[in-house]
């Protein structure tokens, strides 16, 4: 087994693991308008993906369906960062989240650009009939995706990642043929 395979069996199962509690801390610097606009708009943009009907994968096949959330909060995460800094000060979970986006883009390799772009797009994607602009609108938009981000993560359990070869390889080939 390669050493980018071995990092990456070892770290996606806990991602999953996180992904509600990366919701949450997420959701929560959308709701308090912490970082700057741009910043905001990147957050906002991938717990709208949450929501998303048509999303990369499907949230329902097993091993997988989750995981493409988890790499867009961390490319998210990163993005945010790269717009404003503060927001990786301390123990941050966005700090964190971003420091994972590595791990992502060595393990797409040259279609992690892609990833990058879709991920920058969704400020323009609608998702439960608002986008990011309508999300970020007012201090009852912000607190309306929390109470449904905060219901998600509730009702959210982790789905089972089989550390084997073969669910990377079929994770390479659903992104690879998913991302515009």
């Amino acid at each position: 087994m390669e050493e980018l395979d071995a990092r990456c069996l070892e770290a996606f199962p806990g991602w999953l693991r996180s992904l509600n509690a990366d919701a949450l801390a997420l959701v929560q610097l959308v709701e308090e308008e912490r970082g700057n606009e741009a910043a905001r708009r990147h957050l906002a943009g991938s717990l709208n993906y949450l929501f998303k009907s048509l999303d990369l994968i499907p949230d329902g096949i097993e091993d997988l369906g989750f995981i493409d959330d988890a790499f867009v909060f961390r490319v998210a995460a990163w993005l945010a960062l790269a717009d404003d800094p503060t927001l990786g000060s301390g123990d941050a979970p966005v700090a964190r989240m971003a420091g994972d986006a590595t791990l992502i883009q060595e393990f797409l390799g040259e279609d992690y650009a892609r990833l990058d772009t879709y991920v920058r797009a969704l400020g323009d994607v609608s998702a439960r009939g608002r986008n990011v602009d309508e999300v970020l609108a007012t201090p009852e938009s912000r607190a309306e995706i929390g109470r449904e981000v905060r219901t998600w993560a509730d009702a959210y359990t982790a789905p089972s990642f089989n550390r084997d070869e073969k669910t990377l390889v079929k994770l390479r080939a659903f992104l690879s043929a998913k991302l515009p």
